[in-house]
C-alpha cells in the first residue's frame, strides 16, 4: 500500500468528520463505489467524534450515534471495530426499527387490526371473484379464518413482542415486515416519536442506505427535514449497488442542496482493466468514475459468448475456466473452488443447484423476495429453522441433538404442556419421541417426500407449531394441527406468528411451492447462506474474489427482472421498458445494468464473462459497439 493511495479520499472522510460536529451537525449523502473503503470511513469518522470533545459530551448526556446496518455480519463487524463503545448503538434496520415503537401497545394493535381488517377485505373480495369450491379457495378460506382469529385476539394481547433474529411465531409477535412498516407510519405521524429518536440519537448514519426499505427512508428524511441544524442523517452508499425492490429509488435526487455530498473515488480492490469496465457500466447512469490504486496490477477481464441452445453449461464454463488458466497465467483457475462463480439471476441457480421447484413459485411474489433472499419470515422459518436441523440430527442418530432441538423448539415439550401433562409427563416425552421416530421413519420410506407431506405429518403430530402462513395448507387448519396435544389451547395461541401478507397469490406460491420434496428446501438453505457454488448477488455485495466468473443466460433464467439480451442489444427492448425509462421508473436495463456493475466489481484478480446468446454474432457485435470490452477480449467459443 502507498501512503498516496491511502490518503487519496481525505477530503471525502474530513467532510464526513466535520458533518459529526455535535455543536453544528450536518447532513451528508456519501457516495462510495465499488472498493473503495465505506465501512473504513464509517467507523473512522465515529471514532474520531467519540475520542474527542463530543464524544465527552455523549458520555455526559447519555446521547449516541446512531449506526444502522443492513446485516447482523455487519452490524457485528462495524462494533467490533468500535471496541464496542457504549456511545455508539449499532443496530440492523429491523432492531432499530423496533428499538422505536416497542411499548407503543395500543398504536400498534390499531394499526394491526386496521392492517388485518383491510387483508380480510381483500380475501374476500378476492373470493367473491373466485370458485370456492377449488383448491385456491379452500386456502383462501383458511387464510380469511386465521386473519380472522388474530384480529379477534388482538384485544387479548397486553404487549407485543418482536425479535429480529428469530421467526416471531407467538400470538403477541409481529413480523418483520410490520415492524418495518409501523416504523415508517409512527415516525411521519408521531411528532413525539421525531423528537425521542433526534434526542436519543442526534447523528444517526445508515450504511447500504440506498437498499434501506423506501417508505422508512421517507420517514428518514422528513425527519431531518424537520430537525436540520440539530440533527445529522448520514447516508453512505452508492446507488448503482442498490439491489433490493423495495429500497428507496433515486434516492441521491431526493437529496438536499443543502447537505453535504462526500465522494469516494479510489477503487482499492479491482485492478486497474476491471476498474475501467466497471465505470464505462454506470458511465451512462451518474458519470461517476472511480480510479484503481497507484499499485494496482493491470489484471484480466474476459467475455466469452457461447450459443444459448444444445449446449452444456458445465462444460462450458470448464472450458472457460481451462482458457482463462492459459489467459491469465493462473492455473487456480482451473480449480472450480477457486474460483467464484455468480450467477446474475437467482432462478438459474435454483436450477442449476437443484432447488427450483420450491424456490420458483415465491419468487414470481414480489413482496417474498426480499424474505426469501434472506431466508427469514415464519414459512421458511419452519422449514429451514425447525425441521432441518431436526431431520439432520435425526439422520445422523444424534439423540441428544434432536433432543435439544424439541425442548427449544416444540410445543410437545415446552413449560405449559409439561405443567398441563403433570404426573403424567412421560407419557408427554413418549408423545415427542414418536412424533420424531414418525418424522424419521417418513422420511426414509420417502427420500424425495414433499414438503407438504412433512408440514401435513408436524402438524398432525403437533411437534412443531405452524405458523399462519402455512396453517392454510393443514386439514382443518391450526385446530386439526393440534388435536391431540393435551394443551392444544395453549399452543393455539402460540400458532399465531406472523408473515408478510399472505393474500391469493401469496397463498398459491406457497401451495405450489410447498409440492416440491423437502431435499429441495435443504438445497436452498445451503443457498440462501452462501455455501453453495454460487454466489448470489445480494450475497456478495461488500465482498470480493481473487478470480470471478459470471455467468449469464437470460433464457435458463427465465426471469422478469433482468433482460440482458435486450441490456447488450441482442433484442429489441420491449414498450413497457421503453415507457419505464422515459417515464424514469426502474426498468429491467437498469436493474440489469446495477446488477452487473455489483457482480464485475468483486473482482481483485481476473474477471470472466460467459454470456449464454441465442445470437453469438449478434451479441459480440452488440458488445464490442458499447466500448466496454476490447476487441481481444471479447471470444466466440462452441
Amino acid at each position: 500500500m502507498t501512503d498516496v493511495d491511502d490518503q487519496f479520499d481525505a477530503e471525502a472522510d474530513a467532510t464526513i468528520i466535520e458533518c459529526l460536529n455535535l455543536a453544528e451537525p450536518r447532513s451528508f449523502f456519501l457516495y462510495a463505489g465499488a472498493g473503495s473503503g465505506k465501512t473504513r470511513s464509517l467507523v473512522n469518522a465515529v471514532r474520531k467524534t467519540i475520542d474527542n470533545e463530543h464524544g465527552r459530551l455523549l458520555t455526559l448526556t447519555g446521547k449516541k450515534i446512531g449506526v444502522i446496518t443492513y446485516t447482523n455480519a455487519a452490524c457485528d463487524e462495524i462494533k467490533q471495530r468500535l471496541e464496542f463503545d457504549p456511545r455508539v448503538e449499532v443496530m440492523t434496520i429491523h432492531a432499530f426499527s423496533w428499538s422505536l415503537i416497542e411499548g407503543f401497545n395500543a398504536d400498534i394493535r390499531q394499526w394491526v387490526a386496521k392492517n388485518l381488517e383491510e387483508e380480510i377485505i381483500e380475501l374476500e373480495e378476492q373470493h367473491r371473484k373466485g370458485r370456492s369450491n377449488t383448491k385456491a379457495g379452500i386456502e383462501r378460506l383458511r387464510s380469511m379464518e386465521s386473519k380472522r382469529r388474530r384480529l379477534a385476539r388482538l384485544n387479548s394481547i397486553v404487549k407485543f413482542i418482536y425479535s429480529p433474529t428469530s421467526d416471531n411465531r407467538t400470538r403477541d409477535s409481529l413480523n418483520h415486515s410490520e415492524v418495518i412498516a409501523m416504523t415508517a407510519t409512527f415516525l411521519t405521524s408521531k411528532p413525539g416519536l421525531r423528537r425521542i429518536l433526534v434526542s436519543r440519537c442526534p447523528v444517526l448514519l445508515i450504511d447500504e442506505s440506498q437498499d434501506t426499505n423506501k417508505s422508512l427512508m421517507d420517514a428518514f428524511l422528513h425527519l431531518e427535514e424537520e430537525f436540520h441544524g440539530r440533527f445529522s442523517l448520514g447516508l453512505f452508499g452508492d446507488m448503482m449497488q442498490r439491489i433490493y425492490s423495495d429500497g428507496k429509488e433515486q434516492l441521491d435526487k431526493a437529496i438536499p442542496a443543502r447537505w453535504a455530498m462526500p465522494r469516494k473515488r479510489m477503487n482499492h480492490r479491482c485492478p486497474s482493466r476491471v476498474v475501467e469496465v466497471i465505470n464505462n457500466i454506470r458511465h451512462d447512469v451518474d458519470g461517476e468514475k472511480q480510479v484503481p490504486r497507484s499499485d494496482a496490477e493491470k489484471g484480466v477481464v474476459r467475455v466469452f459468448i457461447a450459443p444459448q441452445a444444445g449446449v452444456d453449461p458445465f462444460a462450458i464454463e470448464a472450458a472457460v475456466r481451462q482458457r482463462m488458466a492459459t489467459i491469465a497465467d493462473d492455473p487456480a483457475w482451473e480449480n472450480s473452488d477457486a474460483v467464484k462463480t455468480l450467477a446474475l439471476e437467482h432462478l438459474m441457480s435454483a436450477r442449476r443447484f437443484g432447488f427450483v421447484g420450491f424456490f420458483e413459485p415465491l419468487w414470481g411474489i414480489e413482496n417474498l423476495r426480499t424474505s426469501l433472499l434472506q431466508g427469514t419470515g415464519a414459512g421458511l422459518g419452519f422449514f429451514i429453522r425447525d425441521v432441518l436441523p431436526l431431520v439432520k440430527a435425526l439422520r445422523a442418530n444424534d439423540r441428544f441433538g434432536a433432543t435439544a432441538i424439541i425442548k427449544a423448539s416444540s410445543p410437545l415439550l415446552d413449560r405449559a404442556a409439561l405443567q398441563e401433562a403433570g404426573s403424567n409427563q412421560v407419557a408427554q416425552l413418549g408423545r415427542a419421541k414418536a412424533a420424531c421416530d414418525g418424522l424419521l421413519a417418513l422420511i426414509q420410506k420417502q427420500p424425495e417426500v414433499s414438503a407438504l407431506a412433512v408440514l401435513e405429518f408436524v402438524a398432525h403430530t403437533g411437534l412443531f407449531t405452524i405458523p399462519d402462513t402455512l396453517a392454510p395448507f393443514v386439514p382443518g387448519g391450526v385446530e386439526a394441527a393440534t388435536q391431540d396435544n393435551a394443551a392444544q389451547d395453549d399452543l393455539e395461541d402460540q400458532t399465531e406468528g406472523r408473515e408478510a401478507e399472505d393474500t391469493s397469490p401469496q397463498l398459491s406460491a406457497w401451495s405450489k411451492a410447498l409440492e416440491a420434496p423437502l431435499s429441495q428446501i435443504e438445497l436452498y438453505d445451503v443457498y440462501v447462506r452462501g455455501q453453495s457454488q454460487f454466489g448470489t448477488h445480494q450475497g456478495v455485495k461488500g465482498l470480493e474474489f481473487s478470480r470471478v466468473l459470471v455467468v449469464i443466460n437470460d433464457d435458463e433464467a427465465r426471469g422478469f427482472l433482468f433482460a440482458y439480451d435486450k441490456f447488450f442489444g441482442a433484442k429489441e427492448k420491449s414498450k413497457a421498458d421503453h415507457e419505464n425509462e422515459a417515464a424514469g421508473r426502474d426498468s429491467s436495463s437498469d436493474r440489469t445494468r446495477r446488477l452487473f456493475y455489483v457482480t464485475c466489481s468483486r473482482a481483485e484478480q481476473s474477471l470472466a464473462i460467459v454470456y449464454y446468446s441465442p445470437n453469438p454474432e449478434l451479441a459480440r457485435n452488440a458488445i464490442l459497439q458499447y466500448g466496454w470490452f476490447e476487441q481481444g477480449e471479447v471470444e466466440l467459443i462452441n
